[in-house]
C-alpha cells in the first residue's frame, strides 16, 4: 500500500485567499495627502471667519474667527448669490445631462456601428481636444451676439453640450463592456436603434456615464472664462458673481472667501449625499463576470 503525499500548494495561491491590510506607513501617508486636499477648503473657511485686517497680520490666523455668518451675509447680498446659484444649477445640470446623453449616443455609434469614415471622424474629434478653447472665444462670441443670446444661459449652455473627452470616454467604454453579440440579439429581435440605446446601451454604461456626468457637471460648475465673456452680473452664474466681490479700492479678502465658500458648498453637498451611488456605479462598473 502507497502512501499520497499531499501536494504542496504554491505560495502565490496561499496568499491569493488572505486579506491585505495596510500598515502604519500607509495609514501616515493617506493622512498625510487627505490633510493636503483638505488645506484649501479649511482654510478659505478659516479666512472667511475672519476680518480683513486680522487676515492682513502675519502670521495669519490658523483658527476660525466669529465673523462667518456676518461675511457671508455680505457676500450673498453683493454678489446676488441666490440668482447665481440657480443660474450655476440649471446651467451645470442641463450641461452634465446633455453631456451624458449625446457622448454615450455617440460613443456608441463610434464604438459598435459601422458607417463610413467612421476612423477618420473619430480622429478629427479626438483631434479637437488639441485645440486650445480661446481661439474660438472670438468666433463663438460674434455667432451668440448675432443670435442675441448675449447675457443668456443658453449661450452657455449649447456651446458645451458636447464634448470630444466625453466622446472618447463613452467610445471606449462600450468597446469593451458591451459585447457585439448582445447588440446583433438586439437587432434579431427587431430592436430599432433608439430603442437599442435605451434598453441595452444605457444600462450598460450606466457606470461610465455616472463618472462623465460627475466630471461635467464639476466643470461646467467651476467654468470660468466663457460664462465671463459671455454673462454679465445682470445674470451670472457664481464664477461670475465672486467676481463682484472684492471691487474696492482696497479688496475685503474675507467677504472673498466667504463667496468662495458659498460657491463651493453646493458642490460638497452634492457629493455628500449621492457620492455613495457614484462610488458604487464606478465599482459595480469595474466588476466583471
Amino acid at each position: 500500500m502507497t502512501a499520497t503525499v499531499p501536494a504542496r500548494r504554491r505560495p502565490g495561491l496561499a496568499r491569493a485567499g488572505r486579506q491585505l491590510h495596510a500598515g502604519p506607513f500607509a495609514y501616515a501617508v493617506l493622512a498625510l495627502f487627505t490633510a493636503g486636499s483638505l488645506f484649501p477648503l479649511v482654510w478659505t473657511a478659516v479666512a472667511a471667519s475672519r476680518d480683513d485686517t486680522r487676515l492682513a497680520r502675519t502670521p495669519p490666523p490658523l483658527w476660525f474667527g466669529g465673523n462667518l455668518p456676518a461675511n457671508l451675509a455680505r457676500a450673498w447680498g453683493e454678489a446676488g448669490m441666490g440668482l447665481a446659484l440657480a443660474n450655476t444649477v440649471l446651467v451645470a445640470g442641463t450641461i452634465a445631462l446633455g453631456t451624458v446623453l449625446f457622448c454615450t449616443v455617440a460613443g456608441f455609434a463610434f464604438a459598435k456601428l459601422r458607417f463610413r469614415f467612421r476612423g477618420a471622424l473619430l480622429l478629427l474629434t479626438v483631434g479637437t481636444m488639441m485645440v486650445p478653447p480661446q481661439l474660438s472665444v472670438v468666433p463663438l462670441f460674434m455667432v451668440i451676439a448675432r443670435l442675441g443670446w448675449t447675457d443668456h444661459l443658453q449661450a452657455v449652455v449649447l456651446p458645451t453640450l458636447v464634448s470630444a473627452f466625453g466622446v472618447f470616454f463613452m467610445r471606449q467604454f462600450l468597446v469593451e463592456a458591451l459585447p457585439g453579440e448582445l447588440v446583433e440579439a438586439a437587432r434579431m429581435d427587431g430592436a430599432s436603434s433608439w430603442r437599442l440605446v435605451w434598453h441595452v446601451v444605457f444600462p450598460v454604461a450606466r457606470p461610465a456615464m455616472a463618472v462623465l456626468g460627475m466630471l461635467s457637471f464639476v466643470q461646467a460648475w467651476n467654468d470660468f472664462f466663457w460664462p465671463v465673456v459671455a454673462l454679465t452680473q445682470e445674470n451670472p452664474t457664481v464664477q461670475v458673481a465672486l467676481t463682484g466681490l472684492g471691487r474696492g479700492y482696497v479688496p475685503d479678502q474675507a467677504v472673498i472667501m466667504a463667496g468662495a465658500l458659498l460657491g463651493t458648498l453646493p458642490l460638497l453637498l452634492a457629493f455628500t449625499f449621492f457620492g455613495k451611488q457614484i462610488v458604487g456605479g464606478i465599482m459595480r462598473g469595474a466588476v466583471k463576470g
